[in-house]
């Protein structure tokens, strides 16, 4: 849990674009805890802790209602992250990771389009939606690789250290 607040936190420094950590938490959320209620729970309640505060900062209104595409697909990357359960090598997690920036490049953009609110109801507007996304998706998937290396990654240092399977580095 401590992992996914930290995220949570990350999500309000300076990053580029799209450089986040939220798929990542969602991910590692459903991989590594193993009761429903925290492994949605706690990621989806970080993020809209942290919601909170950016909306406060960049909309002006803290209680701006959650976009429900967003949210969503957090949900689904969560089942992914179920999916993967301890099977947690490399190939694995690259492969979790990049279906779930494709997932939330798919859903929240359909979400955008089906709005009507940028991009007329047809396939010429669709496909505008995503072309216009294009050039964010390179950034979501560069900072799900990322954030999840960061946390499976830490997971998986900090197990070992803790089964004392791995000792930390001494000075020579």
């Amino acid at each position: 849990m401590g992992l996914i607040i930290f995220a949570a936190l990350m999500r309000l420094a300076p990053h580029p674009w799209n450089f986040t950590p939220v798929a990542a938490m969602a991910l590692f959320g459903g991989a590594a805890l193993r009761r429903p209620l925290f492994a949605f729970g706690v990621p989806l309640a970080a993020l809209a802790a942290s919601d909170l505060i950016l909306n406060s900062w960049l909309v002006g209104n803290a209680l701006a209602p959650p976009n429900p595409w967003v949210y969503g697909s957090f949900v689904l990357i969560g089942l992914l992250g179920f999916g993967v359960g301890n099977r947690r090598g490399v190939g694995t997690l690259a492969a979790a990771s990049l279906g779930g920036s494709f997932l939330f490049f798919l859903l929240t953009n359909f979400g955008l389009w089906i709005s009507g609110l940028l991009y007329p109801r047809t396939m010429a507007g669709l496909a505008a939606c995503y072309t216009a996304a294009l050039p964010f998706f390179a950034n979501t998937l560069a900072g799900d690789l990322f954030w999840n290396a960061v946390l499976f990654g830490g997971f998986y240092a900090v197990s070992r250290l803790a089964d004392g399977r791995a000792q930390p580095a001494t000075r020579v």
